[in-house]
């Protein structure tokens, strides 16, 4: 990543890690926006944000299915709780069908944040996860953390099919479940997860299919309609365009 661009990351443990993939930050140390391109990851994002220009805010991000657009403001800092789908139920209590390629503010003080919470971003994931750890309910459908627990464990490299027979849940109830709360079929999100996975290949400079795709065309048509363009421009991720990408090569 640029000298400009200061990145971190932090994986939680248990219990944590049913609902949360990771804390990370981004900051721009430099007096100029950085053009980004977003990569669809299959995480919903609370995020911290401020720049020189822009106040203090906290959102909430969707972005599940689409590659995006984006600067990353001059002097600005970004803390972010990267969430998994299993969350969405169980730690926000609303769906994100509405927002699913988008986002929403959300109130001053959610979750007792507040601008003093960018100082220090070790202070900010033990805050984050008391908070987390509290909103935790103790009764949790065992076919939905079964579920989950396979979609990730396979990178999403397993058929609707054999999620159904061993999380004891029929394909049209997960199918239901999964558009009615997410927005997406079951079937699209694990594409997604599949994409993602092919990035810790891309950025070694492996550029072929190993995720269970058809052929090259395929491999190629997919990583183009979620990152917008082919595998080979995607690894030479000129200027640290693709910050997922960047922050997966300095790992």
């Amino acid at each position: 990543m640029s000298n400009n661009l200061e990145y971190r990351i932090v994986k939680p443990g248990k219990p944590l890690s049913d609902f949360v993939d990771s804390f990370w930050f981004l900051r721009n140390l430099s007096d100029a926006d950085k053009d980004t391109t977003g990569l669809p990851d299959g995480l919903i994002d609370i995020l911290l944000f401020k720049s020189a220009t822009q106040p203090f805010s906290i959102a909430q991000l969707g972005g599940l299915t689409q590659f995006e657009q984006a600067k990353v403001s001059a002097n600005s800092v970004i803390f972010c709780i990267s969430f998994k789908l299993l969350a969405v139920e169980y730690i926000f209590g609303e769906a994100i069908a509405d927002i699913v390629n988008g986002g929403r503010f959300l109130p001053e003080g959610y979750w007792g944040f507040t601008e003093n919470d960018l100082l220090d971003f070790d202070c900010f994931v033990e805050k984050a996860t008391q908070k987390i750890r509290s909103l935790i309910p103790e009764g949790i459908d065992e076919r939905k953390r079964k579920l989950f627990e396979l979609i990730y464990l396979t990178k999403g490299r397993i058929t609707v099919k054999e999620l159904s027979e061993k999380a004891f849940w029929s394909s049209r109830q997960i199918n239901r479940y999964f558009n009615q709360q997410f927005g997406i079929s079951l079937k699209a999100y694990c594409n997604i997860l599949r994409f993602r996975a092919s990035l810790e290949h891309i950025a070694d400079g492996r550029l072929f299919p190993e995720e269970n795709f058809f052929d090259q065309n395929h491999f190629i048509k997919e990583v183009k309609k979620f990152s917008g363009v082919v595998p080979k421009e995607l690894s030479k991720n000129k200027n640290d365009r693709f910050i997922l990408l960047s922050a997966i090569r300095q790992k």
